[in-house]
């Protein structure tokens, strides 16, 4: 009687019965990984907002005191929602590195929302960024948000709307807080899409072999596969919640805003460090802002350029494998001091970057 359920039938279908390829590795882990994520950064910040104060004069001290110290356990939700963000981001990364890795790009819709979701959680990420309203806070929201004035005509008037006034200030803080408490329900949304395309594109393989022969049903094959890993990822994660809390975080961060102070050397967080280090190698400021984006919104385009085989040979790993070192790269470049040595490299590492992505289309 249960199974005649829609609710329950659907649930069946995508997750016990779900016919799946029978040779899927841990690299697939990453989906699951994901949802369970996406779910504890949700409910963590649930229960942050409910003492966080998006004003000015007493954003920072709702976070370091009100949350770190004043409320049971606020220290943990900060840690956990603060480390999950640099979590989420890696197995966002690891996950479309994987498809790439296996020419996963060849399907169309699976992969656009995907491009999506990277977009939306790298925005989700710089919002939280700015709220705790410290020095680093305050100075990379002033220079990521003056980026827009590169737009020819209307950039300076966007960046006044954006910001509410003419700096970033109270009302900026307040923008940014609202779009931060948002935009996760919209990648919940999404991830539902992801999921719903997946499930009718059907789902990779190591061998790309699509043969319905060659499928199990996903539980318990993979379901117990998906728990061992996640116990593991929630294991290290939960290491560096109690252990190493502000592994991730900036020095100056400690401190509260002053726009009176500008610190040494402004870096974002590391998941940003590779895009950064592109934008500050080009002299133009235009081009450099051209370059941010494009970093991104160049997945977009694999799929319509890079063919619909799903069997990538050897070369084509071995250039795969080359961009992942050069992303690694660019991302210890974003966070050097600026200097010309780090600078020369970064534009021979940005141009690498573009290069190996062409040369994945012709192989």
């Amino acid at each position: 009687m249960w199974r005649n359920n829609s609710l329950i039938s659907l649930f069946m279908g995508s997750f016990f019965s779900l016919p799946s390829p029978a040779n899927l590795s841990y690299w697939w882990n990453m989906g699951s990984l994901l949802g369970l994520f996406l779910v504890i950064q949700i409910v963590s910040g649930l229960f942050l907002t409910m003492h966080y104060a998006s004003n000015i004069e007493v954003a920072f001290d709702s976070v370091s005191k009100t949350i770190g110290r004043d409320s049971n356990y606020g220290w943990v939700f900060r840690s956990i929602h603060a480390n999950g963000a640099s979590v989420f981001l890696a197995l966002i990364y690891l996950h479309m590195g994987r498809g790439i890795y296996y020419k996963r790009y060849g399907n169309l819709h699976t992969w656009s929302v995907g491009v999506v979701l990277l977009a939306l959680s790298m925005l989700t990420a710089f919002l939280g960024y700015v709220l705790p309203w410290g020095q680093m806070s305050f100075w990379g929201a002033t220079v990521i948000t003056n980026l827009m004035t590169a737009i020819p005509i209307w950039g300076g008037a966007l960046v006044t709307w954006v910001w509410g006034g003419f700096s970033v200030d109270n009302a900026a803080l307040n923008r940014f807080y609202t779009l931060h408490f948002l935009v996760p329900f919209i990648i919940g949304v999404m991830a539902l899409v992801h999921l719903v395309v997946l499930h009718e594109e059907g789902s990779g393989n190591p061998l790309g072999v699509f043969s319905s022969s060659f499928k199990i049903f996903f539980w318990p094959y993979f379901g117990v596969k998906d728990i061992l890993g996640a116990l593991f990822v929630l294991s290290l994660f939960l290491g560096i919640v109690f252990l190493a809390p502000d592994m991730f975080g900036d020095p100056d961060n400690f401190y509260k805003a002053n726009p009176m102070v500008t610190p040494v050397h402004i870096k974002p967080e590391w998941y940003f460090l590779f895009a950064y280090a592109i934008l500050r190698c080009i002299p133009n400021k235009g081009m450099g802002v051209f370059a941010l984006v494009l970093s991104i919104v160049v997945f977009f385009f694999l799929p319509w350029v890079g063919g619909v085989s799903y069997l990538p040979t050897v070369a084509y790993q071995m250039v795969v494998w080359l961009w992942v070192a050069n992303f690694f790269l660019l991302t210890w470049l974003g966070g050097c001091p600026v200097k010309d040595t780090f600078t020369h490299l970064a534009q021979v590492s940005g141009f690498l970057y573009f290069s190996l992505i062409i040369l994945f289309v012709w192989l």
